[in-house]
């Protein structure tokens, strides 16, 4: 019941977020398109590394939003495949500076490519200006949410009140005052 008063609220976000569970379907299909040494995790951090260059392996569990732990399994898996290497960072002997290998970067245009084909054949029925209105208005989705990994969640906003009825506006006058 609880859940019908809150689509009577904003029935227009209860339909959005219904469509938005379905985005996971469009990611599953663009996961069944990588090679089969490559998981969806490699190809996060192939793309971040050829989105920002190379990285400190504590800015990549960042920009990833996982753990260490994770991001550690994850260069290691590409390392092993020759398509990142490691090197100590100069700055902190500790740490490792990520960067992609030559292959890495032949690895990283063959998921791009595979992905592009793919949505091609997907929304070959969609006009140009539709492919780029919807290019503008996930972009605009992405930036109201902003950074997920550090901006808080925010509750919906409250419903407007309702006006007040005529008549029945409270008074600050005392009953002396009334007469």
């Amino acid at each position: 019941m609880a859940e019908q008063a809150q689509y009577a609220r904003y029935p227009q976000y209860a339909e959005l977020a219904r469509q938005l569970s379905g985005v996971g379907a469009v990611k599953r299909d663009l996961g069944r398109i990588l090679p089969a040494d490559c998981s969806a995790g490699s190809a996060a951090v192939l793309t971040l590394l050829g989105r920002h260059g190379d990285l400190r392996m504590s800015a990549l569990a960042e920009l990833l939003a996982v753990d260490m732990s994770v991001t550690s399994r994850h260069a290691a898996h590409l390392a092993e495949r020759g398509w990142i290497e490691r090197s100590p960072d100069p700055a902190d002997k500790r740490s490792r500076i990520l960067r992609l290998t030559p292959e890495g970067t032949a690895m990283l245009l063959e998921l791009s490519r595979r992905s592009t084909d793919l949505l091609a054949e997907r929304l070959s029925d969609w006009t140009e200006d539709e492919v780029d209105q919807l290019i503008l208005l996930m972009t605009r989705l992405r930036a109201s949410f902003g950074d997920c990994r550090t901006t808080a969640h925010r509750p919906p906003p409250a419903p407007p009140s309702p006006p007040p009825v005529p008549g029945s506006e409270p008074t600050t006058r005392t009953p002396a005052q009334a007469t």
